[in-house]
């Protein structure tokens, strides 16, 4: 147990250390000696747990889709907000995160991985679902649109909120875009009940323990 604590511990240290480099030159301007260097050990140790740069990468994206920290909740629609809010909360805290936000908005790493968007859109598709099932959801929608759409309109606020010229509260920003977009998928008697707040995500997130090795094989689960 201890050898392989101290193996999980040596591969969260690369995956950080790659993040941060991926995160601040994108997947073409990252080097490998960049990656052993700010990780604090040698290419031989960075080469026993990945054989290249692209491994480096995928193991980051395979950390992208995540519901740690939310919980089942009795509307549906409220877990969509969560996950949505959580991820708005974490991503600016956490390197492996952004970074992979990075390599799936960069041209050249999308075309080598392609990106988690998909997953994500699954995701959400699948709740928004179980919603419509439990009549929380307007009639009319479609499933697969709504999972897509919020998908893409989650990460256009990232995107362009980077290229502002002032500091964007990301979270604040998701909170507003789910305030005018669940009117159009609600029914409004669910649409009253739902905390749509920045403060909501900052308490779930709160409530998560601190992040280590363990955490950098993926935490994606099933919702009830």
């Amino acid at each position: 147990m201890g050898r392989q604590s101290r193996a999980l511990r040596t591969r969260f240290a690369i995956l950080e250390a790659a993040a941060d480099v991926f995160g601040e030159r994108g997947y073409e301007g990252a080097t490998i000696t960049e990656v052993y260097e700010r990780a604090s050990m040698t290419k031989g140790a960075l080469y026993f747990h990945f054989r290249s740069k692209e491994e480096l990468a995928r193991a980051i994206l395979e950390v992208a889709v995540t519901t740690e920290g939310i919980q089942p909740q009795e509307l549906k629609f409220q877990e969509v907000v969560d996950i949505l809010l959580v991820m708005a909360y974490r991503l600016p805290r956490e390197p492996m995160l952004s970074a992979a936000l990075r390599l799936s908005v960069d041209v050249p790493s999308r075309l080598l991985f392609g990106t988690r968007w998909p997953a994500w859109s699954e995701l959400l598709a699948g709740l928004v679902t179980e919603a419509r099932e439990r009549g929380e959801a307007l009639p009319y929608i479609d499933a697969q649109e709504v999972g897509r759409t919020l998908t893409s309109a989650w990460t256009g606020v990232r995107v362009v909120t980077e290229g502002l010229p002032h500091e964007y509260d990301l979270t604040e920003e998701v909170a507003r875009l789910l305030r005018m977009l669940l009117p159009g998928l609600v029914v409004p008697a669910v649409l009253a009940r739902l905390d749509v707040s920045a403060k909501r995500a900052e308490s779930l997130c709160e409530q998560l323990p601190p992040r280590g090795p363990e955490d950098a094989e993926g935490d994606a689960l099933e919702l009830g």
